[in-house]
């Protein structure tokens, strides 16, 4: 696929008309403040100049610890004037963690959040230069930019979990963002007097590419939550004053169980964005019975994220599947039994293509080699796709496991189980069987007064699926343990099953 950019594919620009035209829209809203884009964009040019005073050149990686806030934005527009790349931290992790992190990406720079403040000395051992807070960028000389920022410039860095290993950088250009912004406004658009709730983390890629650089480079304005609360989000829905957000399953869940769900005004809404997982279809349908477009996405950070999605339109028709792709990729199916790509519908290996894909992992061309077959990018998902070409995800390559002898998903067991009547939440995980190899463990969170009895589990199960898919054992637990967006964190939960059943 060959496509052409023109000159505001840099990030850096992605202002520049809304500072023209309309100079004191509000760009974010934080709590009580209000910042337009006069102010977004003269703290960005503020700390351009702080980090250029400060050694940060083109190619450089500035790493950032802080909850969601307006700093980090204005951090991420000054380093893509500079040709460097921000690297936001996940908070969540211990000290260890952060410094293997900032060695990982060789940044030059750390800007702690006063949050925050109190871990600087915990990481100022790391291999960093410098650790900063925010406001120390504004106090910057002149800037002195020699280089102008390439396309193919690393313009955000994104780590990888590490749940299943040593995490690794993915290193998105400023291309990268440019066309899965522009894929993403064809489906799901943004104007200037719209608003967009934003939740998911800064150091998860949907926190940037899913719904807020678009906002901001549309004139929009981006509803900043520093964290996450139900109450709080649909207090902001009930006021009207956002029409889209974006979140994964678990968020929609959260919002749905409040008491107040009922009585919020959702009038406002216009669609809701859905990323991390296949929303199941009983919470996907409460959401469409109060008048709430569901599109449904599924991406992945190495693909700046967004690869296919389901319209609200199709849902109907295509409950279950992750849709079909955005406009500017393209998507294939790789069997690697025969090493060839599946021709019509069929099942394999998920690979993507497009001007969104990374080029690769920073400092580590290893992991990049092993990431692509050709120029499509391995996902490691398994997906069948159907003759109208829509997709539906089996479930993870490495979470597959074998019982007796056969193929097992978790992902496509979880999602019958999660149709079950009074099924909240599901999830799967294998254990070691000395007569099968290995079985599955269903662990289930119901709705309160719901039960679930263990035969007419299987006997669902089996009306769906093979016999030998059903697990052995179900579980029921108050809640399944999840990531920092709300991903189910699967190593805890088979660690947890594999101590249940020794």
């Amino acid at each position: 696929m060959t496509v052409t950019a023109g000159p505001d594919v840099l990030v850096g620009t992605w202002l520049d008309a809304t500072v023209r035209d309309r100079p004191d829209a509000v760009a974010i809203e934080y709590g009580d403040e209000r910042i337009t884009y006069r102010e977004l964009d003269a703290t960005a040019a503020s700390m351009a100049r702080g980090l250029y005073a400060r050694g940060v050149r083109r190619g450089d990686v500035v790493a950032s610890l802080s909850e969601n806030h307006p700093a980090p934005v204005a951090l991420l527009f000054a380093c893509a004037r500079l040709g460097a790349a921000l690297f936001p931290l996940n908070w969540r992790l211990a000290p260890a963690e952060i410094r293997v992190q900032l060695e990982l990406v060789r940044a030059r720079l750390l800007v702690v959040s006063p949050r925050w403040s109190s871990r600087r000395d915990d990481v100022v051992r790391a291999a960093v230069r410098d650790v900063v807070g925010p406001d120390d960028l504004l106090t910057g000389g002149p800037t002195r930019v020699t280089d102008t920022p390439d396309p193919d410039d690393p313009v955000l860095v994104i780590a990888t979990s590490g749940s299943t290993g040593v995490p690794k950088a993915v290193a998105l250009s400023h291309a990268n963002c440019h066309w899965t912004n522009e894929s993403l406004a064809a489906v799901v658009p943004i104007g200037p007097d719209d608003g967009v709730l934003q939740v998911l983390p800064q150091f998860h890629v949907g926190g940037w590419n899913v719904q807020p650089l678009l906002a901001w480079r549309r004139g929009a304005r981006v509803v900043l939550e520093a964290d996450f609360d139900a109450e709080r989000a649909l207090e902001i829905i009930d006021q009207g004053r956002v029409r889209s957000m974006m979140g994964v399953p678990t968020t929609y869940l959260l919002l749905a169980q409040s008491p107040r769900f009922a009585s919020t005004d959702l009038g406002r809404l216009r669609e809701v964005v859905v990323g991390g997982a296949v929303m199941p279809e009983h919470l996907a349908a409460r959401w469409v019975e109060r008048g709430v477009r569901v599109v449904q996405g599924y991406g992945l950070t190495e693909a700046a994220p967004n690869v296919c999605c389901l319209r609200p339109e199709e849902m109907a028709d295509h409950a279950g599947s992750v849709g079909r792709p955005y406009p500017f990729v393209e998507v294939a199916l790789y069997d690697p039994t025969s090493d060839s790509f599946v021709d019509g519908p069929g099942e394999g290996e998920l690979c993507v293509r497009g001007p969104n894909v990374f080029r690769g992992y920073l400092h580590d061309p290893e992991s990049t080699r092993a990431a692509f077959t050709g120029e499509w990018l391995r996902t490691g998902d398994v997906a069948s796709r159907d003759a109208a070409g829509f997709y539906r995800v089996v479930g993870r390559i490495k979470e597959m496991y074998v019982s007796g002898g056969e193929n097992v998903y978790p992902a496509e067991v979880e999602r019958v189980l999660d149709a079950y009547p009074g099924v909240l939440d599901a999830a799967v995980v294998p254990v070691p069987d000395d007569r099968w190899g290995e079985v599955g463990v269903a662990y289930l969170v119901l709705a309160p007064g719901a039960s679930a009895g263990v035969d007419e589990l299987r006997a669902h199960l089996r009306r769906e699926l093979a016999a030998y898919k059903a697990p052995r054992e179900f579980r029921v637990v108050e809640s399944l343990p999840r990531t920092a967006v709300g991903k189910l964190d699967r190593a805890a939960l088979a660690s947890r099953a594999r101590g249940e059943t020794r």
